[in-house]
């Protein structure tokens, strides 16, 4: 599955960075939710997403409502599930054109018998749950949405799906591979990279106010010329991490 957009290259990106340290301190119940010990199979790639650190930017909290939207083997939704507690919840969400992503990772998931998480590939390729969410979340997939000629259409009505989705005052994260500025959408296919002004134009011009960046993901060695998954840099790419709220 990849959908989303072709579009403005050149475009200067105000950012208001938000400045995060390495090791800031997460709260309390994202502190417990990843040293819990069911998650042993998945902590040692904690340092290396900076789990903390974004978790702890998102704003998510006990009893929220959160989407994981493409969640490939659900290292984030189990952390999520610990996070929200008995009173949250937590959807995993594949949307129809990305069922094949789901083959393994779904019931491996779902086995896990997380009480308040639902994982499930969608009937449709635009998100939807039955009630509103606090946040939606969503990691190296936004470059995908433009992809196989779906251009900036998809981009736009997913992100009205999103906005839609949303409860007055919900969080919006994007996190994924940057592609250099003024690239556009050029490297979405080949390269696996967005230029992050562009996510960030298109987000806000679907209603999203722009809240912020964490650099904590950021790699100023990347020089953005090569495909992702290129060992040179595979696990080691500058990625940015956005956050908007809907008003």
């Amino acid at each position: 599955m990849r959908l989303i957009v072709s579009m403005i290259a050149g475009l200067a990106m105000t950012t208001a960075v938000v400045a995060q340290e390495k090791a800031a301190p997460a709260g309390s119940a994202i502190g417990r939710a990843l040293a819990d010990p069911a998650r042993a199979d998945q902590s040692g790639d904690d340092a290396r997403r900076q789990a903390a650190a974004v978790l702890a930017f998102s704003g998510v909290k006990p009893g929220d409502v959160v989407i994981d939207y493409l969640p490939g083997a659900g290292y984030w939704t189990r952390i999520f599930s610990g996070i929200v507690g008995p009173k949250g919840k937590v959807y995993a969400l594949w949307p129809a054109a990305g069922a094949k992503y789901a083959a393994k990772t779904l019931p491996a998931l779902q086995a896990r018998g997380l009480s308040n998480v639902t994982a499930e590939v969608q009937p449709t390729n635009l998100p939807t749950v039955p009630q509103p969410v606090d946040l939606f979340w969503t990691v190296q997939n936004y470059h995908d949405i433009p992809n196989n000629g779906a251009g900036e259409p998809a981009l736009r009505a997913f992100d009205a799906a999103v906005f839609k989705l949303l409860k007055k005052g919900g969080t919006y994260v994007v996190i994924d591979h940057a592609d250099a500025p003024g690239t556009g959408l050029s490297g979405t296919a080949t390269r696996h990279r967005i230029d992050p002004a562009v996510v960030r134009q298109q987000i806000e011009s679907t209603g999203f106010r722009y809240v912020g960046s964490s650099n904590v993901l950021a790699n100023p060695a990347d020089d953005h010329t090569k495909n992702v998954f290129d060992p040179a840099i595979r696990g080691k790419t500058d990625q940015f991490v956005m956050k908007f709220r809907k008003p």
